[in-house]
């Protein structure tokens, strides 16, 4: 066991990592890590602004994402001692870049990882409505948290199955969309499935250049995630063996689940079907008279949301502990339990504050809708007149308190 001066100098060999994520593990998560929820809530949006150019879109972003997965792959393999990206980047560019990398890329998971639970408790409140948000939300971050705490392995059965998840899911839609392009499907409203929507050169960029422009956003925004892998080298088995398989493995993804799924999307429904405000995938279900198709692709994009902040609790967890290896940050998060060899006192930080904004978040949308009902209700407060002419948006008395 290692043990620690006051001033955090350790007297002994540094405690390590237990190499507990196998293959089937990596390849699941870099699969679900380059499937995001952007992919199944977003992708009726970039479809219509940027029409059937999406296709190049992803294309391109397949490749960029691809290179850089490749290039951060054989440094992270070059020295099987580095845990992370952030240990190669202080060796090349010194200890503060390596700082400012480490802290700040913890910093963006602190803040996305909370976004991602609030929104599974928004996802929960399709089938209980009149459940508040937050319980569903603090529940899944218990449940994640208790994922991480007992062993990676645990984390990455986790992500194993929430990525499987996905891939049923978008193969169902892929296998589906296809018999109806094939049989010549023909909607009530007269529009038939033909690849010919594909080919139709006034929807290849319907809003010109700054529609193509805009669709790497959601494009990109579907990609994030994949650079997990870059933190799980020290808990990988065969490392040399398994990163370089799960990597080389993108194109090949990215054209199956990236442009088959658009293929089929825009086939069967057409450009001018598609809606903006609603996910394609149950518009696609739901002309194949699926009738549980929203509550089926609600709970694939909260799977997704679920793998999102699980990565989240441990990519967060393991670069404090990295940090703290490299004494950028305070010692004790590099302490290790016993029996799993987890951080966990980089843990139990990290998920403190997930809390601790989860509460932030949920008391300052109460005040939000506290103040909101006492505006809505008029009268004198605190000297502020207000009468029947004030400008309001809107649906707004309606949508504030059900958002809140």
């Amino acid at each position: 066991m290692t043990h620690h001066t006051p001033e955090g100098r350790a007297t002994s060999a540094p405690q390590k990592l237990t190499r507990g994520l196998g293959e089937r593990h990596i390849q699941m998560i870099a699969l679900g890590g380059a499937i995001g929820t952007g992919l199944f809530m977003g992708a009726g949006r970039n479809i219509a602004i940027s029409g059937t150019s999406i296709l190049i879109i992803y294309v391109l972003v397949g490749f960029f994402t691809y290179m850089v997965m490749r290039a951060m792959g054989e440094v992270l393999l070059s020295k099987l001692d580095y845990r992370s990206f952030a240990d190669f980047v202080g060796d090349y560019l010194g200890p503060r870049a390596s700082f400012f990398l480490g802290w700040t890329y913890w910093l963006s998971w602190v803040v996305t990882c909370i976004a991602d639970v609030v929104v599974c408790g928004s996802y929960m409140q399709y089938w209980f409505p009149e459940m508040s948000a937050w319980i569903p939300a603090l529940f899944t971050l218990g449940l994640l948290c208790l994922f991480n705490l007992l062993s990676v392995k645990m984390f990455g059965e986790a992500e194993f199955w929430f990525a499987l998840i996905k891939v049923v899911t978008i193969i169902a839609l892929i296998l589906t969309g296809g018999w109806m392009i094939a049989s010549g499907w023909t909607s009530p409203d007269g529009v038939q499935a033909s690849l010919s929507h594909i080919t139709d050169p006034q929807v290849f960029m319907p809003h010109g250049i700054s529609g193509f422009l805009a669709g790497f956003q959601i494009a990109i925004f579907s990609c994030t995630g994949i650079e997990l892998l870059g933190t799980m080298t020290a808990e990988t088995k065969d490392p040399q063996k398994i990163l370089p398989r799960a990597i080389n493995s993108l194109p090949l993804r990215i054209i199956i689940f990236y442009l088959l799924s658009m293929i089929v999307i825009i086939g069967v429904t057409s450009w001018s079907g598609i809606s903006p405000d609603s996910s394609p995938f149950v518009t696609l279900f739901d002309k194949a008279g699926l009738p549980a198709a929203a509550a089926m692709i609600n709970f694939v994009a909260l799977t997704s949301a679920m793998s999102s902040a699980n990565s989240g609790v441990y990519s967060s967890t393991r670069m404090l502990y990295g940090l703290s290896v490299e004494k950028h940050a305070h010692w004790q998060f590099r302490i290790l339990s016993r029996t799993t060899r987890i951080p966990v006192r980089s843990l139990m930080f990290s998920c403190f504050l997930y809390v601790k904004r989860h509460a932030a978040a949920v008391s300052g949308a109460q005040r939000d809708d506290a103040v909101h009902h006492r505006f809505d209700a008029g009268g004198d407060y605190g000297g502020l007149q207000l009468d029947d002419d004030t400008a309001c948006l809107s649906g707004v008395p309606q949508t504030i308190p059900r958002a809140a």
